[in-house]
């Protein structure tokens, strides 16, 4: 792993899914806490993706930041576009299946959604990927390895440019 980088948690509506806990993989919330959160300004960005609640909450990655630490969020096209107009230095990198069977035979076999859940997601993720053009990078995740290391040398690369360097 990298030095000087993590992941940010985001909050979410959803329910937890066995074996993950809160403020591991998520904040689990409600939602007239999320709702609270929004009116309070509290939140990076948020969307609704397949009927949930999601959101980068703003201090724990303003903490990070302060601290020298980069910090990769995962999140939808919605969150992605509000990001890239509130922060107008972030790198924006989609991450693409190598195909819609793909994706659905990974959705089915991972076993933690409804067929119709899978569904939706499969609806979103086919108008996701129309806008994956608007992005910076583009990865494809047929390889795992191959693509852990292209975001890697992204990393690099946006390290390495003049403007991000330290005096």
């Amino acid at each position: 792993m990298r030095e000087n980088i993590c992941f940010s948690i985001s909050a979410t509506t959803r329910p937890a899914r066995c074996g993950e806990e809160h403020g591991r993989e998520y904040f689990f919330v409600t939602k007239e806490q999320f709702l609270q959160m929004i009116e309070d300004d509290e939140f990076l960005e948020y969307a609704v993706y397949v009927d949930n609640y999601y959101g980068t909450p703003i201090k724990p990655v303003q903490a990070k930041l302060d601290e020298g630490v980069d910090v990769i969020l995962d999140i939808e096209v919605q969150g992605a576009f509000q990001i890239l107009e509130k922060c107008t230095d972030a790198v924006s990198v989609f991450i693409e299946p190598p195909s819609f069977e793909e994706l659905e035979k990974r959705l089915v076999l991972r076993g933690k959604d409804s067929e119709e859940v899978i569904k939706h997601r499969l609806e979103t993720a086919r108008l996701e990927c129309m806008l994956a053009e608007q992005y910076d990078y583009v990865i494809v995740n047929d390889d795992v390895v191959r693509a852990t290391q292209e975001l890697d040398d992204i990393i690099t690369a946006q390290r390495l440019l003049r403007r991000n360097r330290p005096n």
